[in-house]
């Protein structure tokens, strides 16, 4: 008898011990994911709970990070629980080649596999690292580069008829475009640049480390380009109209002296560019990497061996996105037929003015 009890007590306390085991395999840690997928058909990146008409990219992330067994259920209904931040918020239809979250998560075995198992092919986690306990994605990133791909044609002066198909960009017209989107570098006013901001709201002074257009290149008989800008963050539409007013200048629709203009006080009619060709290249953590990335405990928030897994997705599924979508849909052509409605020349007083003397 005292036997039988004494096995069974052993048997219980392994049993404890096992679940114990189990616990210290995977507590939760804080770390950071890589992530790379196509904005095509989502309303951007940011969850919003409650509304499941609109689905969002961190709808599928989540609902992964459960079935894989990182998070508990709970945690994904409310993501505060797990501390969860995303580096940036990209906008409907954006995709991104290098977005990093933040999370608290059960560190299982397989991790990376487990979770992509349970995600579309169109969104991918590239790459994990451990990070600091109060680490936030949002607030520790100091820079993003974005990358916009488009047509060249949409560089074609109005006056001359174009086939979309054979155009090509020439030198003269890239030397001008990169004359322009260098201006952008430095810190400016851009509260022309995006909704629901005044000229006197100091969040709408932002900084621009870099903006050029790469040289342009031919897939499937239409020639694109890319554009790539740096800055320590941006504002809901700020990169498409930045390339908008750009596109109208280029095109003869603008005067150059309208960038000058759009920095001032008043309100100018700034045009937005199509979200298509928009992808969230990389996060930059220079700060952070100085003060964690050599400290023998944490490593450097930098992708190296992921990148050529980056180009391989984004050669599978984000240019392939926007070249089709682009051929399918024109979005690009389309909207460039509502430039001429733009109002390029008057300020929103002299508007004002004329409209009252009209009646």
């Amino acid at each position: 008898e005292e036997n039988g009890h004494q096995n069974k007590r052993l048997k219980s306390d392994a049993d404890e011990e096992d679940a114990e085991d189990q616990n210290k395999k995977s507590p939760k840690r804080k770390i950071v994911l890589l992530m790379a997928y196509s904005g095509k058909g989502y309303h951007g990146m940011q969850r919003n709970v409650g509304s499941s008409q609109f689905k969002t990219i961190e709808d599928d992330l989540v609902s992964a990070l459960v079935q894989s067994g990182c998070i508990p259920e709970n945690h994904g209904e409310d993501m505060k629980k797990m501390s969860f931040q995303r580096c940036a918020r990209t906008d409907k239809g954006v995709s991104a080649a290098g977005q990093i979250v933040s999370l608290k998560v059960r560190l299982i075995d397989d991790i990376l596999e487990k979770i992509n198992n349970h995600l579309p092919s169109h969104i991918r986690i590239l790459g994990l690292k451990r990070v600091t306990g109060g680490f936030n994605s949002k607030n520790k990133c100091d820079a993003r580069t974005y990358s916009y791909m488009l047509p060249t044609f949409a560089f074609a002066h109005k006056d001359h008829e174009v086939q979309e198909e054979l155009y090509r960009l020439d030198r003269e017209t890239l030397e001008r475009v990169n004359k322009l989107l260098a201006c952008y570098k430095g810190t400016h006013n851009f509260h022309n640049f995006t909704s629901q901001k005044g000229p006197r709201d100091p969040s709408a002074k932002r900084y621009i480390m870099e903006m050029y257009c790469g040289e342009p290149f031919v897939r499937e008989n239409m020639e694109f380009a890319v554009i790539e800008v740096k800055g320590q963050s941006f504002m809901m539409h700020q990169i498409r109209k930045m390339i908008g007013l750009v596109i109208a200048i280029v095109k003869g629709y603008a005067a150059e002296s309208i960038m000058e203009r759009s920095w001032g006080e008043e309100k100018v009619d700034v045009p937005k560019a199509p979200g298509l060709g928009l992808v969230l290249e990389k996060v930059h953590f220079e700060k952070y990497n100085r003060r964690f990335g050599n400290d023998g405990l944490h490593e450097p928030l930098e992708w190296t061996e992921e990148e050529e897994k980056i180009a391989v997705f984004k050669e599978q599924y984000i240019y392939p996105t926007i070249i089709n979508t682009e051929r399918e849909e024109k979005s690009m052509a389309n909207w460039l037929n509502t430039l001429p409605i733009h109002d390029f020349n008057s300020s929103a007083v002299e508007m004002q003015t004329n409209n009252k003397n009209s009646k």
